[in-house]
């Protein structure tokens, strides 16, 4: 795909035009060619077991969308989910493929029938999911159930980031002199008043942390779409 800039005088940055599609992704503008197939390939049992277990995977990520966000750090120009996703695609397939031949026969399919098929595919190959991924820290893998709490360790030194999945993604970071720094995002603040609480309740939630109101839904940096541009 090649970068561009603008397009004439509309500078239009996104959409299809004479075949050429643009994207624009993080500010920048890509231009590619329209993909051209046939009705009949989206409709063969094969293309609808994979749309089905797209949904799934779309259904899985919302859930865990602000986690994902403040584990794993993004690649070039693309975003966490999409790192996540590229990093957990074949497994999550293999996870979901039983579903999607219920879900096909007409059978409904829920986000906690969703959430136990992957705890039960992590649980048997403990080193196929990674639930984080980020610069400088160690990979996490998913061993089961998606757990309240994640713990960073640093790859060199005594640095630890534990994700508290609970409170919708507030970070409390140990440092290595032991001090303790909490807010949204790893940011702001340290030690503060309600920076231990992690109920779910009160504990990031009013600013007393030192944190920046992570209680709410800004805690994990971002809106509820998963992110559509995996492909």
């Amino acid at each position: 795909m090649a970068q561009i800039k603008q397009i004439g005088p509309g500078r239009k940055t996104t959409g299809t035009i004479d075949g050429v599609t643009y994207v624009t992704r993080n500010g920048k503008t890509y231009v590619r060619s329209t993909p051209t197939m046939p009705t009949s390939a989206y409709t063969t049992p094969a293309a609808k077991k994979r749309q089905a277990i797209f949904k799934f995977v779309q259904m899985h990520l919302k859930l865990h969308l602000r986690t994902i966000k403040q584990t794993f750090t993004a690649k070039d120009n693309g975003s966490p989910t999409n790192r996540y996703y590229s990093a957990n695609g074949k497994a999550l397939t293999l996870a979901l493929d039983p579903l999607a031949d219920l879900y096909l026969n007409g059978q409904d399919v829920t986000i906690d029938d969703v959430e136990q098929a992957i705890s039960d595919y992590a649980a048997e190959h403990p080193k196929s999911i990674k639930i984080a991924s980020k610069s400088g820290y160690q990979d996490v893998y998913l061993t089961g159930a998606w757990p309240e709490t994640i713990t960073l360790n640093a790859s060199t030194g005594d640095s630890t980031v534990i994700i508290i999945v609970a409170e919708n993604g507030t970070t409390t970071t140990i440092n290595a002199d032991g001090t303790t720094t909490v807010g949204s995002n790893g940011s702001s603040g340290t030690n503060g008043a309600g920076g231990t609480d992690t109920s779910g309740t009160t504990g990031g939630g009013d600013n007393t942390g030192g944190g920046s109101n992570s209680g709410g839904n800004t805690g994990g940096g971002g809106n509820d779409d998963p992110d559509s541009g995996m492909e």
